[in-house]
């Protein structure tokens, strides 16, 4: 008897991790996140009752129809009540549909919330939940970046042609009004493909209409790429502005961009004045515990990591009924929680079952033989120190 009321007070959180393929890099903090968090989340307390807890995951594989997959294996096999993922413009879309149509909760973030609703199915959204900052976060802290350097600029646009090049140029919803309702005015000589292979005429594009600063959305290699060609023809911007440079720095391309200084957008450090509400560590102690354990660097992607499991936690514990995923999902809706991450709240969010979370603007420095993010603005958090000037490329 004691066995059987075990599994059916037992509970799941479930989690789809890129754990191989080309994302393979930022669902490291996440299984980082998983094996730190496990024996405090070996059991949770609702009321009066002591549920246990296992975390489960699946690998992603990087892909979509993997991903939808990891959902069905989750769910099925590991009874899952709530499922978290991060990372992928079309992988984080297929958990989140894969998960309402499977009627189980999920949890998801590192990707702009209006990508997030613009990419999904239009049906009813009554399991699944997101936080993370807007495309009009990221316009608003690079605008606030290029005006340390002027009050109006001509802005060369270096967005790709597939779906997050589509998203930031979109006329409503994008990159472009905010940015232009500042006086900047922004120039595009259209999309290019991935994994880019010349950058000539969009450079010259740049020239005729004197962009003297670039804002991009490029992967890193191909970032280098261009600033290698602007170097070659004499054209090297004053300020990039890169909102797909998440991760630490590292590799050959990265050190080709030293002296670009490229400045982006900062949604967690280990400076951020938050605690768990798990444990009450910092984000300082989290990080050195990452470190320590991987050899790695801290990179961005940690703290949501962190905060995905809280807010599992949390919305476990809080739910009417945590064996059944409904009332989980509920649970989260409900959510306003202090996190190593910040305060989210789906209570108020800017849409339905999103919460917000606020950016600050960071510039890579090389500073005693590795880099460091340092905060150059902190309009959106206040509270959140800035420790250096923003500095324009050499």
């Amino acid at each position: 008897m004691a066995t059987t009321e075990n599994a059916a007070n037992r509970l799941c959180i479930g989690a789809v991790v890129p754990r191989t393929g080309r994302l393979s890099a930022l669902g490291d903090p996440l299984s980082f996140v998983l094996n730190h968090l496990a024996p405090r989340l070996s059991h949770l307390t609702r009321g009066t009752r002591r549920h246990p807890v296992t975390l489960a995951w699946r690998d992603s594989r990087s892909d979509p129809a993997h991903a939808r997959q990891a959902v069905t294996e989750l769910v099925r096999h590991e009874q899952a009540q709530i499922i978290v993922t991060m990372a992928g413009t079309k992988v984080l879309p297929a958990v989140a549909d894969a998960c309402e149509k499977a009627g189980v909760a999920c949890v998801s973030t590192t990707f702009p919330w209006q990508a997030y609703v613009h990419t999904r199915g239009t049906g009813p959204r009554r399991f699944t939940y997101h936080f993370a900052w807007g495309l009009d976060d990221i316009a608003a802290v690079f605008a606030e970046m290029w005006e340390r350097l002027g009050p109006r600029h001509h802005v060369g646009c270096l967005w790709n042609d597939d779906l997050q090049g589509q998203l930031l140029r979109h006329p409503t919803h994008g990159f472009a009004p905010v940015a232009s309702a500042r006086g900047h005015h922004l120039t595009e000589p259209g999309g290019y493909r991935e994994p880019a292979q010349d950058f000539t005429a969009h450079l010259g594009h740049f020239r005729d209409h004197n962009a003297e600063i670039v804002t991009s959305a490029s992967t890193v290699e191909d970032l280098a790429l261009f600033y290698r060609q602007a170097g070659e023809r004499g054209q090297r911007p004053r300020l990039i502005t890169c909102s797909r440079w998440l991760a630490y720095p590292r590799g050959h391309a990265a050190a080709e961009l030293d002296e670009a200084r490229v400045a982006t957008l900062m949604y967690w450090s280990p400076r951020h004045p938050f605690r768990s509400s798990l444990d009450g560590n910092t984000a300082e102690q989290l990080a050195h515990a990452y470190q320590q354990h991987t050899g790695n660097p801290w990179i961005q992607p940690l703290g949501l990591a962190h905060a995905l499991l809280e807010v599992a936690a949390h919305a476990l514990t809080t739910a009417d009924d945590p064996t059944v995923p409904r009332s989980v999902a509920e649970a989260v809706g409900r959510t306003r929680l202090p996190t190593i991450a910040g305060l989210l709240d789906w209570t108020s969010g800017p849409t339905a079952n999103v919460a917000h979370v606020p950016l600050v603007g960071g510039q890579w420095r090389n500073h005693h033989r590795h880099h460091e993010l340092a905060v150059v603005t902190n309009t959106n958090r206040p509270e959140i120190p800035i420790e250096a000037d923003l500095v324009p490329a050499r």
